[in-house]
């Protein structure tokens, strides 16, 4: 594959200039100001000399090709093959993240790893595996949004969709560009509770909400999953607040996909989530009035 030139930065897309140096990201919700030297929180985004650039454009972490139920997505372009690849980094720091090695590989100020990778070489290589779409994935897409961008736009003069699986918490400046590009996403949504969101994540829900009332009202076809964290969000409250949420400000017809916890990470003590819970999670949804609920790793 040709390889990215290691001297080349690629400025980011997506932040304003401020006095003594500094810059303001709006590529999320998180909205950092960020000092000369500095990296934002998702630790690829680095003020340097007055300029933000994406350290993580071209660097391929991971790279895959996958069912597409497993993104998950069941109710788009089902039984085919998808493309998935994914730049180090993440703007969350879930305590119970699956792909912590990827996600939180760049903090603090580490090296960006990566394999050099054009976007046109991913197009390319979705067409050989005979992928008709491409997924930005396993870490957040959000923060490689030059380089998922990029590869989207590529994509789609070719014929191909483009699918996000994110964790939501992207600015409504950056759904604005990235919306016209986007055919599909799966969001997270963890809970509604905020306070929960800021301990265990670093984030809001309800900014995570806005994200999928934005993505749903622009004709994305979105699924939504929770993955139910024992002593987090598995009281009924939780799936109350969230069944809810899908049923009345999005539509009945989105899917919700209930995710079974497994130890991982910071939370490698915490036992899987009982059956039983997921199953009321699921009788709750229904009573909300969804019509596609689907239980995972059971």
């Amino acid at each position: 594959m040709n390889s990215i030139t290691n001297g080349s930065l690629k400025e980011a897309m997506l932040y304003e200039k401020r006095e003594q140096g500094k810059v303001r990201c709006s590529l999320c919700r998180h909205y950092c100001t960020i000092a000369p030297g500095n990296r934002g929180i998702c630790g690829v985004r680095e003020n340097r000399e007055g300029i933000l650039y994406a350290l993580n454009y071209g660097k391929t972490i991971a790279l895959n090709i996958d069912p597409i139920e497993k993104k998950p997505l069941y109710h788009f372009m089902p039984g085919t093959r998808t493309y998935s690849f994914a730049a180090p980094g993440c703007n969350f720091h879930c305590l119970w993240c699956q792909n912590w090695e990827i996600s939180q590989s760049p903090k603090p100020n580490k090296p960006i790893p990566g394999e050099n990778i054009l976007p046109e070489e991913h197009v390319q290589s979705a067409f050989e595996y005979l992928c008709p779409s491409i997924s930005y994935t396993y870490s957040e897409p959000t923060i490689f949004a030059e380089y998922a961008l990029d590869t989207m736009k590529i994509a789609r003069e070719k014929g191909l969709r483009n699918i996000w699986v994110t964790n939501g918490y992207m600015s409504p400046e950056a759904l604005a560009v990235l919306i016209p590009w986007m055919d599909a996403a799966n969001v997270d949504l963890k809970c509604g509770d905020d306070q929960t969101y800021r301990k265990y994540c670093g984030g809001t829900g309800t900014g995570v909400m806005d994200t999928l009332k934005i993505m749903h009202r622009a004709g994305v076809h979105v699924e939504v999953t929770t993955l139910i964290v024992p002593g987090v969000n598995d009281r009924r409250s939780d799936f109350e607040t969230i069944s809810s949420f899908i049923a009345r400000e999005m539509s009945p017809e989105v899917p919700w996909h209930i995710s079974r916890f497994f130890p991982a990470w910071k939370m490698a003590d915490t036992p899987p989530t009982p059956l039983e819970i997921m199953e009321q999670a699921r009788e709750t949804g229904r009573r909300a009035g969804l019509k596609k609920i689907h239980l995972g790793n059971v």
